[in-house]
């Protein structure tokens, strides 16, 4: 009963920030400057032409009244239209999507056993050389930002050892094989970047955890040490590890921008970017909001598992 209360009140929050997020986000495109209508048609654009755009685009329309009008149009998939080419904002963001989708998944793949399998071994191995050598590893990656860690990952595997191409170019037409190694390095870079932030934290979850009197007597038990390792330290020591993730499922999202645009994938992130430098507002506010309810989501998912699997809660 309490843990049902627990995840009611968090899922309740999560609309509630949505909500919050949803308003916020259309306040500030409507205070960006210019004018929308003087943008599409440009400079020469006689009064009556810029009167009956902004008519047709509901522009001379009370700003609450154009939030609950788009409001309801996101509740009901209803994005729009592009105010660049015309397009449905939907079709504009499906392959966009798809792409950022797959090449998550990748990097998420990858993610899981650059971030277990140090922490695994440097938690075994605490306070010995492989442990020092893996923190030592994880402070460098940790301090190179993103651009860099995808450039060295250039002239390492596009220049040092070509075997992977240097932009990840894909489209509609594009086979498995070739979008598995597009976003091989996109992924990597991904991958990698995540993992530095989660493995310290493991790392110390673990050690906390195989010092616990708990662990202590299923090892008195004559309980094999890979048995106690992974059935009984480690889901307990990923309890706090999971905030961790939930921050890279939205950094997958909202983030990947500089990876897609070093790389050149044409993905979500990028086309975030060019409908900013467009001034593309449905376009701009369907990204934005996809991935706050993305990023949010993480978080709410996140706080479940850390309910369900706390022992504490259990049976409760």
């Amino acid at each position: 009963m309490i843990m049902l209360r627990l995840v009611t009140g968090r899922v309740l929050l999560t609309l509630v920030t949505l909500l919050l997020v949803s308003f916020i986000v259309f306040g500030m495109l409507e205070i960006l400057p210019g004018d929308v209508a003087s943008r599409i048609l440009g400079r020469d654009a006689t009064p009556e032409a810029l009167a009956a755009l902004r008519a047709r685009l509901a522009l001379d329309q009370p700003a609450i009244w154009r939030y609950g009008h788009w409001l309801w149009g996101v509740l009901s998939f209803d994005l729009g239209n592009s105010l660049v080419s015309g397009r449905r904002v939907t079709d504009i963001l499906a392959p966009r999507i798809y792409n950022t989708v797959l090449l998550s998944i990748y990097a998420f793949i990858l993610y899981i056993p650059l971030t277990v399998i140090p922490a695994l071994i440097q938690a075994v191995k605490r306070d010995r050389m492989v442990d020092h050598g893996f923190s030592a590893l994880t402070l460098v990656l940790l301090s190179m930002p993103d651009f860099l860690m995808a450039t060295v990952l250039l002239i390492l595997f596009v220049i040092t050892i070509p075997v992977l191409p240097a932009m990840s170019i894909v489209d509609q037409t594009s086979g498995w094989h070739e979008y598995l190694e597009a976003m091989t390095l996109p992924a990597i870079t991904l991958a990698i970047v995540m993992a530095v932030y989660a493995v310290r934290m493991l790392r110390d979850n673990l050690i906390e955890v195989l010092d616990s009197d708990y662990v202590r007597m299923a090892e008195l038990k004559g309980l094999p040490p890979a048995r106690v390792l992974l059935r009984h330290a480690l889901p307990n020591a990923l309890v706090p590890t999971l905030n961790v993730t939930a921050l890279n499922l939205g950094y997958l999202v909202g983030g990947v921008v500089v990876v897609e645009k070093v790389f050149g994938y044409p993905g979500f992130g990028s086309l975030l970017v060019d409908s900013l430098q467009l001034r593309d507002l449905p376009v701009i506010e369907a990204t934005v909001m996809i991935a706050s309810t993305v990023y949010i989501a993480a978080n709410l998912l996140a706080d479940i598992g850390a309910i369900l699997l706390n022992p504490r809660l259990k049976g409760r």
